[in-house]
């Protein structure tokens, strides 16, 4: 039997608010780092909302803060300053075993480098973390974890070995794991960084799936292409938020009603450019 457990109250949760509630926020959000060579602030003052069934795409140069946002959001990093609320828990409160929990049940994470244990099969890999999470039995993990092997089109190669993957499919297998305990958010950083530009393509066209069928999805990338297939982009400099764009035509594309893939993303006109950029962030 599959626990009815903080995951699936959080989901309910999410359909009642609708978009009164965001389901990422966060206030005022300040990363400082201090080493020898002195301090580098990597986020200064980031608010930021992300509503239900929004695929929302970061963007920005090397350094800009990309990666140090989505580790701020996944609670892999503690933020020096702001709160982090994501399904209405209060991230920046919570111990590292506290966290480690909500990201487990609440939040799935897909790595440019795939991160995938090497010596377990395919099918294993993608049951991991039902194991972690003790939501499914061993039987209902190994059925659940074929039907997402066939929804990302890989299930013909469930007991093989990652390395006997070609980079595509790896990712594709890191999506299937990250879906592994039905989140309501998928975070994914740089995920067609090291694919080819058929392959990512694949890859976009999958998250643009899962957002039709209800996920919301935070996506990092540096690609200009990939960025038009979200709903929302903002762009990061220095660790400041200096953009905010809505996509109408990859919005409209989730219900349904157009392509994203045709031409390019339209604006409908509403992008917002915030304070100037001062000092220097990483």
């Amino acid at each position: 039997m599959v626990e009815q457990d903080f995951n699936s109250n959080t989901r309910e949760a999410v359909l009642r608010t609708g978009e009164s509630q965001p389901l990422i926020n966060l206030r005022n959000v300040v990363k400082t780092y201090n080493s020898l060579a002195g301090s580098v602030t990597a986020l200064q003052g980031i608010d930021l909302q992300v509503h239900s069934g929004e695929f929302l795409v970061v963007t920005g140069k090397s350094g800009s803060g990309k990666t140090t946002l989505v580790n701020m959001v996944t609670g892999l990093d503690r933020s020096t300053s702001g709160e982090i609320w994501v399904a209405g828990a209060p991230l920046h409160r919570f111990s590292t075993e506290k966290t480690a929990k909500l990201r487990g049940k609440t939040m799935g994470v897909v790595f440019q480098s795939f991160e995938l244990l090497p010596t377990l099969t395919v099918l294993q890999n993608v049951m991991l973390p039902m194991d972690f999470a003790k939501r499914y039995s061993m039987r209902e993990a190994r059925q659940r974890a074929m039907q997402l092997l066939e929804q990302v089109q890989i299930a013909e190669h469930a007991r093989k070995l990652p390395t006997a993957l070609s980079g595509g499919q790896q990712q594709r297998l890191a999506i299937a794991r990250a879906l592994a305990n039905e989140p309501a958010i998928l975070v994914a950083d740089e995920p067609t960084g090291s694919l080819d530009s058929v392959t990512a393509t694949a890859v976009i066209d999958l998250f643009v799936d899962l957002v039709r069928q209800g996920r919301t999805i935070l996506l990092v990338t540096h690609d200009k292409d990939v960025a038009k297939r979200g709903s929302r982009v903002i762009t990061l400099a220095d660790g400041e938020m200096i953009g905010s764009e809505r996509s109408e035509r990859a919005a409209l594309s989730a219900e349904g009603l157009e392509d994203p893939a045709a031409g390019g993303a339209a604006s409908s006109g509403d992008e917002v450019v915030s304070k100037g950029r001062e000092g220097t962030h990483a």
